[in-house]
């Protein structure tokens, strides 16, 4: 993994006095000697003429808007500065959120985005489009959403990969995972584990096209030793040869959040590969399926190979039409 210089935190209610997501990446940045940015994008609409009633200009609303809560983060940066962290801050008027911050991360040229989960669980995230789902989407860096707020002590930390590939996954992404969980796993002082959840085979279960039983297993036996053997040579060839190693018979969607609180795991780093279109409707995406069932915090890595899907010039302020009366 490429050293990691910057960490990007998306704070999502600058005047609040927690701040999970902020809280960890703190706990990265410090570990790993990278820079912190604390990032806030405006994504309220404003009215068509209601600053004018207040007998100012567009221009003027925005930037009085923008230096409050500029002050609040700078309240932030200031508490995590005394801490020793190098940290900067940036307000922008930008909208949708989960665009802004992908366009202000790959300006700023982060390593990585740190984002406070979504509290409630999501239902079709396909078609509601929240946040979270699309940051996870777009965004080419890695992102780290965090579920948890209690701060990470020495912890488990968890790599899911997919030897097998499924879902047209490339084969260098479990690479990928391997360097980053090693690497987070390392600056945090905790353990690193490694998992593979194997679905097993669809077998036909027709009458016509049934499998005698005895043949079934066998098929089963030899698939699941084929299966190993392949999570054992990708671990053998990589930076993470030396964690502990877990071969799970199950869905992902079962088989990791099932391991994940039998170890108590602290994190999960997993990959995904974005979908659209009919394929996403009817299977979904492993992670975001995966992410629902987690009780601890992710990191979701995306290829290298894969190309951000947002404009790159920021939309500025939202107007919209001052609503009628009557």
């Amino acid at each position: 993994m490429k050293k990691l210089r910057r960490i990007l935190v998306a704070i999502k209610n600058p005047a609040a006095r927690h701040q999970p997501a902020m809280r960890k990446a703190a706990q990265l940045a410090t570990a790993l000697d990278a820079r912190l940015e604390l990032f806030h994008a405006i994504t309220e609409p404003v009215y068509l003429d209601a600053f004018a009633a207040q007998g100012l200009s567009l221009q003027q609303t925005q930037k009085q808007q923008r230096e409050r809560i500029t002050i609040r983060l700078e309240k932030h940066a200031a508490a995590l500065r005394k801490t020793g962290l190098s940290v900067d801050v940036k307000c922008e008027w930008d909208f949708p959120a989960f665009e802004a911050v992908i366009r202000r991360a790959t300006r700023s040229r982060a390593g990585l985005i740190v984002a406070e989960r979504h509290a409630r669980k999501h239902v079709l995230p396909w078609l509601l489009r929240f946040n979270d789902w699309e940051l996870l989407r777009r965004s080419p860096l890695p992102v780290l959403l965090v579920k948890r707020p209690q701060p990470w002590r020495k912890p488990v930390v968890l790599a899911a990969i997919d030897p097998s590939h499924g879902f047209a996954k490339p084969a260098r992404l479990d690479a990928q995972i391997l360097d980053v969980a090693s690497e987070v796993s390392t600056a945090l002082g905790g353990k690193l584990h490694v998992a593979h959840a194997f679905p097993g085979v669809p077998l036909p279960g027709a009458d016509m096209f049934a499998i005698p039983a005895a043949t079934a297993g066998s098929i089963e036996q030899q698939a699941a030793r084929e299966a190993k053997r392949k999570f054992a040579a990708v671990m053998d060839a990589s930076v993470a040869r030396q964690a502990r190693r877990h071969f799970v018979i199950g869905q992902a969607v079962d088989a990791i959040p099932q391991l994940v609180r039998s170890q108590r795991a602290g994190l999960v780093v997993m990959g995904a590969v974005s979908r659209s279109g009919l394929r996403r409707l009817l299977i979904g995406d492993t992670a975001e399926q995966v992410l629902d069932a987690l009780p601890c915090d992710v990191l979701v890595i995306k290829p290298a190979s894969f190309k951000p899907r947002v404009r790159g010039r920021a939309r500025g302020v939202q107007l919209v039409p001052t609503p009628g009366y009557g």
